[in-house]
C-alpha cells in the first residue's frame, strides 16, 4: 500500500475516531480565530473576495474560517471524511464551499491560475517528495499569488518523543530516507500515518526553485515555562515543533528545476 493509500484510510478512520484534528471548529472558536485572521499581518488584506485553496485542509476548520472572512474557498483533502466535515458545518453556517478529494501531489483537475491565495496547514509531512507539491502550488496559483504554509521542523521529527538523561535524543539522521520510524504517542506526530522528514533545503529551497519568493518567517511559539518534561509544551521549548512560511509566486520567468548551487560550497 502506498503513502497516499495508507493515510488516506489512517485519516478515515481518524474521522471515526473523534481524533484531535477532526473535530469541526465551534462557534466560539471560530469568533476567536475570525478575530485573529482579521489581525493577521500575512493574510488580512488578501482575503476578501479571493479565490483560496486550503490545500490538504479538510476537518472543519480552515475552509469555514476563510469562507467567512469572505474568500471563495475550494477544499482539497485526500481524506472523504475530512471533507464530508466540511460539508456539513458549511451546510450549518450556510456557506458555499467547494470540495475536491485529491492529494496534495495531484492538482490536475484545476487549470492553471486558478487561485489567488493557497493556505495549507502542516501536512507536507505525509508525502516523501515535497518538491512535486511545492510545483503544483505554483501551477494553480496565478502569478504574485501568496502561498501561507506551515510544515514540521526537521528537528521536531528527528528527536525522542520523552526527554532521557541527555534529554531530548535525535533518533534518526538529518538526511533520514523513506517514513520514520513509530514514536511514542504524542502530540507532535500523527500515530498510524506515514510521515516523512525533510530538511530546510527541501522546504524552503524546495519552494524558491518552484518559483516562489519567501517573504517572511515565522516559529509558532508552543513552549511554556515549567511544563511537565516530557509534555509537548516542554518538548516545544528546545524542539520548535512547527514553521509557517509566507511565498509569492514569482510574476516572470519560472525558474527551471535545480539540483542545488555550485558556488561558495565549504
Amino acid at each position: 500500500m502506498d503513502h497516499l493509500e495508507h493515510n488516506r484510510r489512517q485519516w478515515d478512520r481518524y474521522v471515526a475516531r473523534g481524533q484531535r484534528f477532526t473535530r469541526p471548529v465551534e462557534d466560539r472558536q471560530l469568533r476567536r480565530l475570525l478575530a485573529g485572521l482579521q489581525q493577521d499581518g500575512w493574510l488580512r488584506d488578501e482575503l476578501q473576495g479571493r479565490r483560496v485553496l486550503c490545500l490538504a485542509a479538510g476537518g472543519g476548520k480552515h475552509g469555514i474560517l476563510y469562507a467567512l472572512a469572505g474568500a471563495e474557498v475550494t477544499v482539497v483533502d485526500l481524506s472523504g471524511e475530512m471533507l464530508a466535515l466540511d460539508r456539513q458545518l458549511a451546510a450549518r453556517h450556510r456557506l458555499v464551499i467547494r470540495t475536491v478529494q485529491t492529494s496534495m501531489e495531484d492538482l490536475s483537475m484545476f487549470p492553471p491560475a486558478s487561485f489567488q491565495v493557497v493556505v495549507q496547514p502542516v501536512s507536507t509531512c505525509y508525502v516523501p517528495r515535497v518538491q512535486r507539491v511545492f510545483e503544483q502550488v505554483a501551477r494553480v496559483l496565478e502569478p504574485g499569488g501568496l502561498y501561507v504554509s506551515q510544515h514540521k521542523q526537521p528537528a521536531a521529527l528527528q528527536a525522542s518523543s520523552r526527554p532521557g538523561p541527555q534529554g531530548y535524543v535525535l533518533r534518526v539522521p538529518y538526511d533520514h530516507r523513506g517514513p520514520l520510524p513509530e514514536d511514542e504517542p504524542g502530540l507532535h506526530r500523527e500515530a498510524g500515518t506515514r510521515e516523512y522528514l525533510h530538511t530546510w533545503e527541501a522546504l524552503l529551497g524546495g519552494m524558491c526553485r518552484a518559483g516562489f519568493v519567501i517573504e517572511d518567517l515565522q516559529e509558532p511559539r508552543h513552549g511554556r515555562p515549567g511544563a511537565e518534561p516530557g509534555s509537548f509544551a516542554h518538548r516545544s521549548r528546545y524542539l520548535p515543533p512547527f514553521v509557517r512560511v509566507k511565498a509569492r509566486r514569482r510574476t516572470g520567468p519560472q525558474p527551471a528545476a535545480s539540483g542545488g548551487g555550485t558556488l561558495l560550497q565549504p
